[in-house]
């Protein structure tokens, strides 16, 4: 049995390098090294602060929640931020650490502990694929994305390697992170009931997503002891960043008058960073249209031992759905860096048998992975140097 859990765990053979794990690491080692080298550019050519640079946007914000707490944001906005984080700041801070190392620190640790789930959900490409994510400087400095992989990922890694205790206090600890917790509660229930187990073992893994889900609950329950309102969290998203219930239709409408050059005079980049919302969307359609048409596949098998994506599909599906209904497509772009089964898509690609020509194949590969690189120091640029990044 044990070797069975192990050899299910492990990615398969036709994914992975002759050294899988020195590529990994390799991978973590240059791509860390490629966004420090951005910001050491910009500390020698423009004398800007290392820790200022790390400490844009949300940072400030998330500091200021772990330094005031709830109790001192009258405006209710950091509401929309769940109290994991900044409780780990609030304790480092104590002991005289400033939050610009904490998250520094805790934001790489974590980013090789998402990569190494990766690694065993998707095999060593997948990971790569991951760490040099166009968006990958939010693994970097202090935000949520890497605690959250860390957790999110092993929990499913977890999960698939029915572990489902293990997965369940990983589940819990990302719900203290993001609401984005909701939507793996979810995932891993659409898991447990497509799987082909006894009905009584899916019952006994569904109510130990109750755990995780009460995590969910209790920040409810707090934010409504707080405001008297079971809502809290959403008029914060909505005060903060003009987060509302829109139709998709409109939702997208919204969006394209953003993506015209020239729509922000002041703010020159923000275009293409709504364009690079209206790619993410875009992306995480067909990554959910690939993890169906893969279990449709997998259900046809003549053994039934391919395994289904439905879990994959429902992960990535809700939050896609869930961003085009807010006003706009807002912060997808950090949000790709959460689809574990899109790194997995690419992983494939790379890794896999192609209908073409290996040298064609490679071509395509190298090109993608150029562009990709390209990306991750531009969206880099962009954060270090205050700009607004998603």
């Amino acid at each position: 049995m044990l070797q069975d859990v192990a050899r299910s765990a492990a990615p398969p053979a036709e994914y992975t390098s002759s050294s899988p794990g020195r590529t990994v690491i390799q991978a973590w080692l240059a791509s860390r090294g490629m966004i420090a080298a951005v910001a050491l550019v910009l500390a020698v050519v423009q004398h800007r602060s290392l820790t200022h640079m790390v400490t844009n946007w949300d940072v400030q914000l998330l500091a200021k929640l772990a330094a005031d707490g709830y109790f001192g944001d009258p405006a209710g906005t950091l509401m929309a931020f769940f109290p994991g984080l900044p409780v780990i700041f609030w304790l480092f801070t104590q002991l005289g650490v400033p939050v610009a190392i904490t998250g520094v620190v805790l934001s790489l640790v974590c980013s090789a502990i998402a990569a190494a789930a990766l690694y065993r959900l998707g095999g060593t490409w997948a990971a790569v694929a991951w760490l040099f994510a166009p968006t990958a400087v939010f693994t970097v400095v202090p935000y949520t994305e890497s605690l959250f992989c860390a957790a999110a990922f092993w929990a499913w890694e977890r999960a698939r390697s029915d572990r489902w205790l293990a997965a369940t206090v990983l589940t819990a600890i990302a719900c203290t992170l993001r609401v984005s917790g909701l939507f793996l509660i979810c995932a891993l229930l659409v898991m447990i009931i497509t799987d082909r187990k006894p009905t009584a073992a899916k019952l006994r893994r569904g109510a130990l997503m109750l755990i995780p889900a009460s995590v969910i609950v209790a920040y409810a329950t707090y934010l409504y002891a707080l405001t008297e309102s079971w809502a809290a969290w959403y008029h914060a998203q909505t005060r903060g960043w003009v987060r509302e219930l829109t139709w998709p239709w409109e939702s997208f409408l919204n969006t394209i008058p953003a993506v015209i050059p020239g729509a922000y005079p002041n703010h020159p980049w923000w275009a293409a960073v709504f364009r690079g919302e209206m790619i993410s969307m875009a992306v995480g359609i067909a990554v959910t249209i690939w993890c169906i048409v893969v279990s449709l596949r997998a259900r046809r098998s003549p053994n039934g031992s391919d395994r289904t994506m439905w879990g994959e599909a429902t992960w990535v599906g809700m939050q896609v759905l869930a961003f085009s209904m807010s006003y706009w497509f807002f912060s997808v772009n950090r949000a790709t860096l959460l689809w574990f089964p899109l790194w997995i898509m690419l992983g494939r690609w790379v890794a896999g048998p192609s209908r073409i020509s290996p040298p064609v194949h490679r071509l395509l590969v190298a090109a993608a992975f150029t562009v990709e690189i390209v990306l991750m120091l531009w969206w880099s640029w962009l954060f270090f140097t205050g700009h607004w990044a998603s």
